[in-house]
């Protein structure tokens, strides 16, 4: 429905009471480690859609999403109708991995979103709660079939908080896990971007795999993000993503899609890896494929499951209310044609931001697919530094598919050139905190993420309308002009 989204609200005296006491309480009582609520100091209450009201009375435009999880926004009907039937139906909740009616008909859906190629021949492990734990799942799976222990992952990648998605994401290191260049062009690793940088990132993967001397064994698995999340939302171009599929098809390496944050619709795709026509052998799902509620699975190639009995197990992992939200979800994206619908928004929403960065010189790059967006803030003061001028650049040239020394081919190493457009600027995470505190100040939560925690994060419901994207896009605007009046850096 079109409604026209509230300012906050005035604030009265024993809401604002009642907010600060709990506010005090998690403080005192709760982890260092919190994270949002740090950056977020809001008491949530009541939500519907796209909308959150704080136990201090103010509304906030969610654009967090639970990072993600809640494809249909807060307590969508048809979630809320699915949850219901299953608690008046008296069907037990806790079930390990039994069969039941619930788990049947999620699973059913769930085939029937997947991947033309995967789902004919697919089988599914539900695991913990958590997506990390499906990653777990998906590098201990690969590992057994394979009989390998090396893993390929890549720089700027997220895959959970446990120790071996630690090991897969940029955050740790494991000797166990070779890092690979993920190609972008506002970052790129080799100076270039665009093809040329895409298509050496695959050059240098296939070096690492075929030299005898470059000290990666034979891997088990190659695991990454279609879009990177939490590394500053970085769309794989589609044709390094099939790349790299074939570069594993070729030495039998299992390839691993994570999901965890680009599925059900988020992309514009039902899935990330349909953009680049991509059939993964593994897929690694979770958030919102439990319509708001702690739901993971691991979707494998049939001839992978060579586990044994309790190779992989968890208490809970027979969630009989998540798969009931969950089924729902996927069945409500699918009937009503959100993922396209996100697509269509998305890449207007890009449009407009990238005419908002052509108005503010601290806007270094606008880029995202689908619902998943990321505005990336730079210091446009550091521009006259030393080094800001210039960049060395790989000129790649391509061989033919005669080889070298065919017309058009290979003829030599790599030529190096000097590149005269500036290299990007630096980033500004803390203009980035501060835009992010303006948006909250006007009603809008919004999440950061890359390598500095200088990317601004959008990722609200599928369910949005033209109104409230404009609203969303008109309050991230004031914030960021509010912000750089405050930090002119």
């Amino acid at each position: 429905m079109a409604v026209t989204e509230p300012a906050p609200a005035a604030v009265s005296a024993g809401h604002s009471a009642a907010h600060e006491g709990i506010l005090r309480r998690q403080s005192a009582r709760e982890s260092a480690a919190r994270t949002y609520a740090r950056a977020l100091p809001i008491v949530p209450v009541r939500a519907r859609g796209l909308t959150i009201e704080g136990a201090d009375g103010q509304r906030y435009l969610d654009c967090l999403s639970g990072a993600g999880t809640l494809a249909l926004g807060h307590n969508h009907p048809v979630v809320l109708d699915a949850i219901r039937k299953v608690l008046d139906s008296g069907a037990p909740l806790h079930v390990l991995d039994l069969a039941t009616p619930v788990k049947d008909a999620f699973t059913t859906e769930l085939f029937g979103t997947l991947p033309r190629g995967l789902a004919d021949r697919a089988r599914i492990q539900f695991c913990g709660p958590a997506g990390t734990d499906a990653v777990e799942a998906a590098l201990k799976l690969v590992r057994t079939a394979t009989g390998r222990d090396g893993m390929l992952a890549f720089t700027g990648a997220y895959h959970g908080m446990t120790s071996g998605a630690l090991e897969a994401s940029g955050g740790a290191s494991d000797v166990r896990v070779a890092r690979l260049p993920y190609p972008q062009d506002y970052h790129c690793p080799f100076g270039i971007g665009g093809a040329d940088g895409a298509e050496l990132a695959a050059r240098w993967t296939e070096s690492l795999l075929d030299d005898p001397k470059s000290g990666v064994p034979h891997p088990a698995g190659m695991i990454l993000e279609p879009v990177q999340g939490e590394g500053g939302v970085i769309p794989a171009p589609d044709d390094w993503l099939r790349r790299m599929r074939e570069i594993t098809a070729a030495r039998s390496i299992p390839l691993i899609a994570d999901e965890v944050q680009t599925g059900v619709g988020r992309t514009g795709t039902f899935w990330a890896v349909e953009h680049s026509g991509v059939v993964p052998d593994v897929m690694v799902l979770s958030k919102a494929i439990g319509g708001s509620l702690p739901l993971a699975v691991v979707v494998y190639r049939d001839d992978l499951d060579v586990w044994p009995p309790g190779a992989h197990a968890g208490t809970f992992r027979g969630n009989q209310l998540a798969m009931a939200a969950g089924a729902a979800t996927l069945a409500y994206v699918r009937e009503n044609g959100l993922a396209e619908r996100a697509g269509v928004l998305g890449t207007r929403m890009l449009a407009q931001l990238r005419s908002l960065a052509a108005e503010h010189p601290c806007i270094g790059d606008v880029r995202g697919r689908g619902l998943m967006i990321g505005v990336e803030l730079v210091d446009p003061a550091a521009a006259d530094r030393p080094g800001q001028g210039a960049r060395l650049v790989s000129h790649v040239p391509v061989p033919s598919a005669g080889g070298p020394g065919t017309p058009g081919g290979s003829t030599g190493p790599l030529a190096l050139a000097l590149d005269r457009s500036p290299r990007p600027l630096p980033p500004a995470p803390e203009l980035a905190a501060a835009v992010q505190r303006e948006c909250l100040r006007r009603g809008l939560i919004v999440e950061l993420g890359g390598r500095h925690s200088s990317v601004v994060r959008l990722l609200p419901p599928l369910t949005i309308t033209d109104e409230q994207a404009a609203a969303i896009l008109d309050r991230l605007a004031d914030a960021l002009s509010a912000a750089v009046r405050r930090h002119p850096g």
